[in-house]
């Protein structure tokens, strides 16, 4: 297993520039995060964790276990993390993964993130009783992911395309209903989460809960939207990562 494997840089960023590094939903690809990486181009240096099971890794299986993937993203991340660790961004089950991960390289190192950004996820300690969609029925599943917004209505009506996004989407629910928070020491670094207002997966007092895991600054910034509120409000969520990235972390 190697950095290649896992991680795609679209852009190269400026010499010397803070680095990003994005983890895609369930069911998305590194390639959600390419708007981003354009959007930073001249300011940061963003790099995105392609999962198993898409894209150009197709014919790989999908991992099921979420802490088995954020073992493995940290084994790849580990050897450029110091002197300087980039922040970490992430969606959905990507906010939980880049959680676990960075939890994985700060005990290792001894150095948390530059930055946490959560979006679309509630804390990790809040357990709910969602309805569990890791064996729910091909329509069951698309009619879920019509409903989220998320998804090109032209991809949801291709049968092809179905077919190819359908086993790694159930694989990375089963990670997401599966997974269960494992008590530790919270990190040290500035966390940012990021919510919709209408996004039904996260209440206000479930993303505020995140200051619990970390002995950093945290800040919640909502959005107009839903769970995907993040392609409605593109420009604003990219200056604000920029500026914190500039400054360090939240304020």
């Amino acid at each position: 297993m190697s950095a290649d494997d896992w991680l795609r840089r679209y852009h190269p960023g400026p010499a010397g520039a803070p680095r990003l590094v994005c983890f895609p939903h369930a069911g998305g690809t590194a390639s959600y995060w390419h708007p981003l990486s354009a959007a930073l181009r001249d300011r940061a240096a963003v790099t995105a964790v392609q999962y198993p099971g898409r894209q150009d890794r197709w014919n790989e299986k999908p991992l099921e276990d979420l802490h088995e993937l954020a073992d493995r993203i940290a084994e790849v991340l580990l050897p450029s993390w110091l002197p300087e660790p980039p922040a970490l961004f992430g969606h959905s089950m990507g906010a939980m993964l880049a959680h676990e991960t960075a939890r994985r390289l700060a005990a290792a190192t001894g150095r948390g993130p530059r930055l946490l950004v959560v979006s679309g996820r509630r804390a990790p300690h809040c357990l709910r009783a969602d309805p569990e969609l890791r064996d729910a029925s091909d329509a069951e599943l698309l009619s879920h992911l019509a409903a989220l917004g998320g998804t090109a209505t032209a991809a949801l009506e291709d049968p092809e395309l179905v077919e190819l996004f359908l086993p790694p989407l159930r694989a990375d629910y089963r990670a997401v209903e599966t997974y269960r928070y494992r008590p530790g020491p919270p990190l040290e670094c500035p966390v940012t989460v990021l919510t919709g207002e209408s996004d039904e997966q996260v209440t206000p007092d479930e993303a505020v809960a995140w200051a619990v895991h970390t002995t950093g600054p945290v800040e919640v910034r909502t959005y107009p939207g839903g769970h995907f509120f993040l392609a409605e409000h593109q420009q604003a969520v990219t200056t604000l990562i920029a500026d914190r990235l500039a400054t360090g972390g939240a304020v």
